[in-house]
């Protein structure tokens, strides 16, 4: 069982560290896209914003996308190890990022180093806090996820002094000092739970890979609201990302340059972060699938939302739509976990998660360049946000479907026909039973005479 704290909370603050610097970064990355238009672009370039979008675009989906390899790397070798080699990954890949001259070169050591490199360390920060927590899990991974928060709440305005003054260069090489921080804690993730290679190297004294089919856990995909969860998230992510990127530059266009942008993604933060405790703290009281419906609630907000931000003229009103969007996108990100472990249970919830992850890559990645894409056509971002917020309204609906399917499920479970040999044991014990309910009676009358 779970201990419901003790070292468990200094996993925690580790854990919230890794969710500040991985997403942090990555969240903020509007303040880094104006600077680097301004940096490698040229008004020449017909294709600017497109080719730059990549970069930011191509760092988020690829922290998703290596997920399910770091699941199996987790069950393999454990979240400590995992979580340090993965910190310092990237690390190396921020590094070198300050030392590129074109815009080309980005699109590997930030776009796939370096975010290959955070999503080693993001993972096991997930499911590290299965080890230390049960009754509060959901508590737990609302304050951990709260953390990115904290930290998109305050980087971006720390990025905006630092390029101003320093460079973009050596803006990035200040960050790597979180990462290094992050390196330090995953140090931290004690394992309570033996991994696959403690398991299989405890017997003969050295390690032997386990079979495939343990490695690659795809029996996750026989349960349906598991699959329709992992369809229905993905076709919402469409145009998640895509105000992350580009709501920076849209209101430096439509209102100037006199307008604080940094506001909006301070908004974006704090609101996430109320949105991750509130949410995760009522999740603990939703049972079961039924905390799916937060998670519909949320996407079909966070699309509305999307499609408003064409249609606000003042600056107020953005910080509105800003202020509702973050609130809800707490309540997704904060409920990913519980979710998976109702769905399919503590065992095989790392991959998972993992599996999940890299399905939400693909629509995550191709989402803002996309709207990078018409903004180029069109000379507006209009129709960018208006697209982008179909999808969350279209997977919320799918999402529906989950809480009837998986009682459906749980019905038919329970209902399934057990075999011989159990049946057998069920009839003697029902034997035994009566046979002892018929005795006492008896037994009782004969003493009252």
């Amino acid at each position: 069982e779970p201990p419901e704290g003790g070292w468990g909370w200094v996993v925690m603050l580790a854990a919230m560290w890794c969710n500040g610097a991985v997403f942090g970064i990555q969240n903020s990355c509007g303040v880094l896209f104006v600077s680097m238009l301004r940096l490698f672009g040229s008004s020449e370039d017909k294709q600017l914003v497109f080719k730059t979008a990549w970069v930011s675009s191509l760092s988020m989906g690829m922290v998703f996308f290596c997920s399910p390899i770091v699941s199996i790397f987790t069950d393999l070798f454990g979240c400590r190890k995992v979580a340090v080699i993965g910190a310092a990954v990237g690390l190396v890949g921020l590094l070198s990022s300050s030392f590129v001259s074109t815009i080309e070169p980005l699109y590997f050591t930030y776009g796939i180093l370096f975010a290959c490199g955070c999503s080693f360390a993001y993972q096991p920060s997930l499911v590290i806090l299965g080890h230390y927590f049960k009754k509060r899990l959901g508590l737990v991974n609302g304050i951990v996820t709260a953390g990115s928060s904290l930290f998109t709440v305050s980087l971006p305005f720390l990025l905006r002094v630092l390029i101003d003054s320093v460079d973009l260069f050596n803006t990035l090489r200040v960050l790597c000092i979180l990462m290094f921080v992050l390196f330090l804690a995953g140090f931290t993730y004690k394992p309570l739970v033996p991994n696959t290679k403690d398991k299989e190297g405890g017997k003969k004294g050295k390690f032997k890979l386990p079979p495939a089919k343990k490695i690659c856990n795809f029996s996750v995909f026989k349960v349906p609201s598991y699959r329709i969860w992992a369809l229905g998230i993905p076709a919402a992510l469409f145009g998640y990302f895509v105000p992350y990127v580009h709501l920076m530059n849209h209101v430096k266009e439509k209102l100037g340059d006199s307008v604080p942008e940094e506001v909006l993604l301070l908004c974006l933060g704090i609101t996430s972060g109320v949105g991750r405790l509130v949410f995760g703290r009522v999740a603990d009281y939703i049972p079961g699938a039924k905390k799916i419906y937060l998670q519909v609630a949320s996407f079909f907000f966070i699309g509305l939302m999307s499609m408003m931000i064409p249609l606000c003229n003042a600056f107020g009103a953005l910080v509105a739509v800003c202020l509702f969007m973050g609130l809800f996108d707490g309540c997704f990100i904060c409920i990913m976990a519980p979710i998976a472990f109702e769905l399919v249970g503590a065992q095989d919830v790392s991959q998972a998660i993992g599996f999940l992850l890299g399905l939400m890559s693909v629509p995550m990645t191709v989402g803002p360049p996309i709207a990078g894409f018409l903004r180029d056509k069109l000379g507006t971002y209009d129709v960018a946000f208006y697209l982008a917020g179909v999808p969350p309204l279209i997977g919320g609906a799918i999402l529906c479907f989950i809480p009837w399917v998986h009682e459906r499920q749980k019905l038919k479970e329970r209902a399934k026909p057990v075999d011989g040999e159990t049946t057998e044991k069920m009839l003697e014990n029902e034997s035994t039973l009566v046979s002892d309910t018929t005795e006492k009676p008896v037994k009782e009358l004969d003493s009252g005479f």
